[in-house]
């Protein structure tokens, strides 16, 4: 079993329900002309790696934290700007959490507690909250929530 030290960013689109019952074809279009035009090209510029698309959100790898965390602020930054002028109720937003952790790697794909803890986040995250966080480390302040099922220390918060 291959396992390996990665950074994870996990991105989910805020109210993706809502969108697609208000305008079905219009989101679906919406969302991939912006991965494609967009999202995909600060993916690659930051050197990660598309593991899955889950319909309203992506795994992304990357080697390193630095390069997830920049990744994730530029994408969250882009998407104020595109957003400018889009009536709220039509805008698409990004729910970002990333995380440094150990992965099972099983072909293209990875899994494991990493992948599971920058899921976690990002489903606790402010839509341009990015939240990142380091397993158990000395040093660290331990954030309590009740959505998450253990201890975890913080490394930074960062507001965009």
């Amino acid at each position: 079993m291959e396992r390996r030290l990665t950074a994870i960013l996990a991105a989910d689109v805020v109210g993706y329900s809502r969108l697609m019952g208000a305008d079905e074809t219009g989101t679906l279009a919406a969302l991939k002309a912006l991965q494609t035009d967009f999202i995909d090209g600060k993916i690659a510029e930051h050197q990660g790696r598309i593991v899955k698309l889950t319909g309203d959100g992506m795994l992304v790898e990357f080697p390193s934290l630095v390069s997830a965390v920049a990744c994730a602020a530029e994408a969250q930054r882009g998407l104020r700007d595109r957003n400018d002028g889009v009536p709220q109720e039509r805008r698409i937003e990004f729910r970002i959490g990333v995380n440094l952790g150990d992965v099972i790697v099983e072909g293209a794909d990875i899994f494991g507690d990493g992948v599971n803890l920058a899921a976690r986040l990002e489903s606790i995250s402010l839509c341009l909250l990015i939240h990142i966080y380091r397993s158990l480390g000395r040093g660290s302040s331990t954030i309590p929530t009740s959505t998450l099922s253990e201890a975890i220390r913080a490394i930074r918060t960062y507001w965009n």
